[in-house]
C-alpha cells in the first residue's frame, strides 16, 4: 500500500478520534486538504480567518477536555493562528495545530510565504515539531496528542513541509495504534497525611480553586471535600463552574473584580488551600499582601507553578483529582460554626450589590435575566472586557465547562468562534456568546462561518459604543484623559448580521424588551441581538493596579 504524507496525516487524525477540523487552505497545505476530501469521518469547518479557526478548535477542546485540531497554511496563515495558540497555552487548552510549510529545500531562503513556524511558536506552545519525512508522522502525530492532553494540557504545533506531504512511502500494513498507558504522578501517603493534618488543624481554611480543577475533572471530589470539612470556596475566572454558585459555601470570584466580601474573607483565612491555580496578578492583587495571615498549601500538576509567584508552606506537583480522591478519607468532619458565622457577617457587611430590579438595561441585570431564562447546561462564551467581568460576577455557573472565556491572554475576538466550536461539539446544548461591540468586531467575519453551519448560537452584544474597560481605566486611573476608547463610527450590527444571512435584532427598537429576550433565547437557529448600554457603566468593585485586594474601589471610592 502506498500513502503520501498528507494521507498519513488524515488517517492518523481519524485514529485519534478527530471528527471535526477547522482551518483555511493555502498553497503549502493543499496536499493535506486533498487527502482530507477523501475522508468520510472528518468534517471540515472553513473559518474566515486562521485566528477564528484556532478559537473554533478551542471551543471544541474547552468543552470536551480533548485535544482539537486546526489547520493553517504557511506564512500569514501561521502568523494569524499564533494568537489562538498563545491563548491556549496560557489557559492550558489541549490543541494540535497542523501547519503547512514551504518545501524543505527552500527553508531559510525567504521563499514565498515562508516563516520560521517553530521559532515563532516555541514560547507559546507546550511543544512543536517540524516533520522531516513522511515516516516520522507515525511518531509525531500520536506524540503531539499525548503531549497536548497529558500533564498540564496545552497547544502543540506540527509544521509539515509540502514535500513531506507529497512524499510517498510503501507500507506492507498500516501500523497498529499503540495504546498508551498514562502514568499519573503518584502522591505519597506521607504527603496526603500532611495535607490532611494542615486542613484538620486549621481554624479558618479557605479553598482557592482554578482551572486545574477543571482540567483534571476534579469538581465532584472538590465538592465532597468542601462539604465534609465545611470549607468555603473562592474561584478564579478559570475555575468558575467547578463549584456550584448556589451553594452556601461558595464565595464567588476573587481578585480584581471579585465581590467585596470575597477579598475581605481571604484576608482572614489561616490556611489557603490553593488547588490548580497559578497565583496570577488578577486574582491576587499585590502578591505580598495576598492572604497575609495564612499558611499556604499549593497543589498543581505543573511543578513550575509551585513557589513561582507565592511562597508556600507546603506544595506538591500532582494531579488534583488524585490528591482529592486520596485526601477525602483522612479529613475529619467539621462544622466550623465560628468560621462560617464570621463569613456570613462579612458577607452581610460588604455585599456584592446588584442594581435595582427596575434597571432592566443595566448589564448585570441583563446577564442575570439571561441566566434565569436558560438551563444549567447552557454554554456561555464571552469576549474580553467589561461584559466578561459582568458575566463572571452575575452569571451563576453551577457546572464545569459551561463558561468559555479567555483568561490568561485576554483575547478580544474570542467569543464568536469559540461559540461555534462549542456548538459543533455539543449539538444538544444551547450556546450563548456574550460580547461587547469592541470585541465582536475583532472576529466578526466568523458570522459567515456561523451562517454556513446554521448553529443554534445566540450572540448578545452589550453595546456601549467603545472600548469599555479601557475607558473605565482612563476614568479611574488616568485622570479622565479619554483617548482611543470611543468609536466614531458605530456599525449597525443587526444589519450586518442580516447581510451575513443571520437574523439580527436591536433590543432598543422593540417594545417589551424582557419578553423579547426570552423569545430570542428560546428560538432555534443563530441570531445576533444588539443591546445598547450606558457608556458610563463601570465594573465594580475594581482593585487598582498595584494595590492589595482589600484596597478595592467600590462606586469610585476605595474601601481601605
Amino acid at each position: 500500500m502506498k500513502y503520501n504524507g498528507a494521507e498519513i496525516i488524515i488517517k492518523l487524525l481519524e485514529e485519534q478520534g478527530i471528527d471535526k477540523i477547522s482551518g483555511i487552505p493555502g498553497g503549502t497545505n493543499l496536499p493535506i486538504y486533498h487527502a482530507l476530501n477523501k475522508s468520510y469521518k472528518i468534517q471540515h469547518i472553513l473559518a474566515r480567518h486562521e485566528q477564528g479557526a484556532g478559537f473554533i478548535a478551542q471551543g471544541i477542546a474547552r468543552t470536551t477536555g480533548k485535544a482539537a485540531v486546526c489547520f493553517a497554511t504557511s506564512g500569514p496563515g501561521v502568523t494569524n493562528l499564533l494568537t489562538a495558540i498563545a491563548d491556549a497555552k496560557l489557559d492550558s487548552v489541549p490543541m494540535v495545530a497542523i501547519t503547512g510549510q514551504v518545501p524543505a529545500a527552500l527553508l531559510g531562503t525567504d521563499a514565498f510565504q515562508e516563516v520560521d513556524t517553530c521559532g515563532l511558536a516555541i514560547p507559546i506552545t507546550k511543544h512543536n515539531f517540524i516533520v522531516r519525512s513522511a515516516k516520522e508522522l507515525f511518531h509525531v502525530i500520536p506524540e503531539a496528542f499525548k503531549l497536548a492532553e497529558t500533564g498540564r494540557p496545552g497547544p502543540v504545533v506540527i509544521d509539515v513541509p509540502k514535500n513531506v506531504q507529497l512524499e510517498e512511502i510503501e507500507l506492507q500494513e498500516w501500523p497498529k495504534k499503540q495504546e498508551e498507558i498514562i502514568n499519573k504522578n503518584m502522591v505519597s501517603l506521607q504527603d496526603i497525611e500532611k495535607i490532611a493534618n494542615m486542613i484538620n488543624r486549621a481554624e479558618r481554611p479557605l479553598l482557592y480553586i482554578g482551572g486545574g480543577i477543571l482540567q483534571s475533572n476534579a469538581h465532584d471530589f472538590l465538592y465532597q471535600l468542601a462539604k465534609k470539612n465545611n470549607i468555603p470556596v473562592a474561584s478564579t475566572l478559570m475555575g468558575l463552574g467547578c463549584f456550584p454558585a448556589d451553594d452556601n459555601l461558595y464565595l464567588g470570584m476573587l481578585g480584581m473584580h471579585g465581590a467585596p466580601y470575597t477579598n475581605l474573607i481571604l484576608n482572614e483565612t489561616d490556611l489557603l488551600i490553593a488547588f490548580g491555580v497559578r497565583f496570577d496578578d488578577r486574582a491576587t492583587g499585590r502578591i505580598a499582601a495576598f492572604c497575609p495571615n495564612a499558611a499556604v498549601l499549593h497543589v498543581d500538576i505543573d511543578p513550575a507553578e509551585l513557589d513561582k509567584n507565592k511562597l508556600t508552606n507546603f506544595s506538591i506537583a500532582a494531579d488534583i483529582q488524585m490528591v482529592l480522591k486520596e485526601l477525602l478519607p483522612f479529613l475529619q468532619e467539621n462544622h466550623r460554626q465560628q468560621w462560617i458565622s464570621r463569613i456570613e457577617e462579612i458577607k452581610e457587611r460588604h455585599p456584592f450589590c446588584m442594581p435595582e430590579a427596575n434597571a432592566s438595561c443595566h448589564p448585570l441585570n441583563i446577564i442575570k435575566r439571561i441566566s434565569d431564562l436558560v438551563d444549567d447546561d447552557t454554554i456561555i462564551t464571552t469576549d474580553v472586557g467589561q461584559h466578561q467581568m459582568w458575566v463572571a460576577q452575575a452569571y451563576p455557573f453551577k457546572k464545569p465547562r459551561r463558561l468559555l472565556t479567555s483568561g490568561g491572554l485576554g483575547t478580544m475576538g474570542f467569543g464568536l468562534p469559540t461559540a461555534i466550536g462549542a456548538a459543533l461539539a455539543n449539538p444538544d446544548k444551547k450556546v450563548i456568546c456574550i460580547s461587547g461591540d469592541g470585541s465582536f468586531l475583532m472576529n466578526i467575519q466568523e458570522l459567515a462561518t456561523l451562517a454556513d453551519l446554521n448553529l443554534n448560537i445566540k450572540v448578545i452584544i452589550l453595546n456601549n459604543g467603545g472600548l469599555g474597560m479601557v475607558r473605565q481605566q482612563q476614568e479611574l486611573f488616568f485622570q479622565g484623559n479619554y483617548i482611543a476608547s470611543s468609536f466614531i463610527t458605530n456599525p449597525d450590527f443587526t444589519g450586518i448580521a442580516t447581510h451575513f444571512g443571520i437574523k439580527g435584532y436591536a433590543l432598543s427598537h422593540l417594545d417589551g424588551g424582557e419578553g423579547f429576550l426570552e423569545e430570542f433565547l428560546l428560538a432555534e437557529g443563530p441570531c445576533v441581538i444588539n443591546i445598547p448600554i450606558a457608556c458610563s457603566e463601570n465594573v465594580m468593585p475594581i482593585v487598582p493596579p498595584g494595590a492589595a485586594n482589600d484596597q478595592m474601589m467600590i462606586g469610585g471610592e476605595q474601601l481601605a
